[in-house]
C-alpha cells in the first residue's frame, strides 16, 4: 500500500511538474531579420538544434548545421530548405567525440566560412551505454562539455572579426535543469559505470555553465557574449541513446508530458537575438528570462581549476588558448 502510494505520489508530481512547464514556457517574440549573418548550430540536425537552425533559417542568415551523421544531416538540411526557401543552408560533419575531427571542422570553418555572427552549442548525448573514446574520454563528457570547450575556443577569431560594438557575436551554451546535480570531482568527471549515466550528464551540463563564466571573463571587451541556457525538461531525440525501446517510451512520455522541442529551443533563439541579452555576458536563462546557475556554477576558483583541467585533457597549450582569445 505504502509502495503504491509513493508510486501515485511520483506520477502526480510528474504530471504537475509537466502542465507547469507546458503553462510556463516562453516564446521567443523577437522580429530580427539576420540576413548577412552566419549562425552555427551543432546537433543541429533534429530535437532542438533543428527547431533553432530553422528559425535562423527563416529570418534569412546562413546556416550551417553540424552532426556526425550524413544521412541525418542531409535529411535535416533539405527539410529547413524546404520549410523556409532559404537554401543558404549547409551541412557538415562534426564528431565530438573525437578532439582530432573537431580540429579538422573548425579548421574548415574558419577557412571557408567570411564570418560567424552566432554559435550554438546543441549537441548533447545521454547514453546508459557509457564508453571512453578514442581520446581517453568518457563519450558524454567530451560529446557535452570536452569538445564543445575546444570548439568554441578554435572559433573565437572569427567571431572576433564577425563582432561589433553594435552587433556582438552570439555563444549560446546548452546547459539543462540537471546541472543542479552535478559535481566537480575532477578525478570521477571521466568515470565509467552502467548506473552512473545520469550524473555523468549533470556532470557535463555543470561544467557547460561553469565555462560559460570563465570564457566570458577571458573575452571580456571583445564585443562577443557568450551565455548559457537552460531548455528545460524537453522530449528530444538524445533519448534515443537509452535503446530502441526504454528510448522510444521517454521520449513519447518527455514530448507529451513536458516541452516539445520546438518549446525547448525557445530561450536559445531569444538568447541569440534579443538586444538585452547580447548586452550581457556569462550569464544563465531560463524561459527566455535571465535567471541563475547554482552556486557551484558560479565559483570563480572552481571555473579556473576547470579551465586548466579541461585544457589539459584537450591538449591546448596556454600559447594556442592564448591565440585563440586575442587574435
Amino acid at each position: 500500500m505504502i509502495v503504491l502510494f509513493i508510486i501515485l505520489v511520483i506520477i502526480i508530481a510528474i504530471l504537475g511538474i509537466g502542465i507547469y512547464q507546458k503553462n510556463t514556457n516562453n516564446i521567443c517574440r523577437s522580429k530580427k531579420r539576420l540576413d548577412g549573418k552566419t549562425a552555427l548550430v551543432t546537433g543541429g540536425t533534429s530535437g532542438m538544434g533543428l527547431r533553432i537552425a530553422m528559425d535562423f533559417a527563416d529570418r534569412g542568415a546562413r546556416v550551417i548545421i553540424a552532426c556526425p551523421f550524413v544521412e541525418e544531416g542531409m535529411w535535416a538540411r533539405r527539410k529547413i530548405v524546404e520549410k523556409t526557401e532559404n537554401d543558404n543552408v549547409v551541412f557538415k560533419l562534426l564528431d565530438l567525440s573525437s578532439c582530432k575531427l573537431v580540429r579538422k571542422f573548425a579548421e574548415e570553418i574558419n577557412q571557408n566560412e567570411e564570418r560567424l555572427d552566432i554559435l550554438i552549442n546543441n549537441a548533447g548525448i545521454g547514453s546508459m551505454n557509457e564508453r571512453l573514446t578514442k581520446d581517453g574520454m568518457n563519450c558524454t563528457m567530451q560529446v557535452n562539455y570536452y569538445c564543445q570547450f575546444m570548439l568554441t575556443l578554435l572559433l573565437i577569431p572569427l567571431m572576433k572579426r564577425t563582432a561589433t560594438a553594435s552587433e556582438p557575436a552570439r555563444v549560446i551554451n546548452t546547459s539543462s535543469v540537471l546541472h543542479h546535480f552535478g559535481s566537480t570531482n575532477f578525478e570521477m568527471l571521466n568515470a565509467l559505470n552502467y548506473w552512473y549515466f545520469l550524473q555523468v550528464y549533470a556532470n557535463s551540463k555543470l561544467c557547460v555553465a561553469m565555462f560559460t563564466r570563465e570564457l566570458s571573463k577571458r573575452l571580456k571587451g571583445s564585443h562577443i557574449s557568450v551565455n548559457v541556457v537552460d531548455p528545460g525538461a524537453v522530449g528530444t531525440p538524445i533519448f534515443q541513446d537509452l535503446g530502441k525501446y526504454y528510448g522510444a517510451i521517454t521520449t513519447f512520455l518527455f514530448i507529451s508530458l513536458f516541452k516539445t522541442p520546438f518549446q525547448g529551443a525557445q530561450t536559445a533563439i531569444h538568447v541569440a537575438l534579443d538586444k538585452r541579452a547580447g548586452q550581457v555576458s556569462g550569464e544563465f536563462f531560463k524561459n527566455c528570462k535571465l535567471s541563475q546557475a547554482n552556486a557551484t556554477a558560479r565559483c570563480e576558483v572552481l571555473a579556473k581549476e576547470l579551465w586548466k583541467h579541461t585544457q589539459n585533457l584537450v591538449n591546448m597549450s596556454d600559447e594556442e588558448i592564448d591565440s585563440c582569445l586575442h587574435s
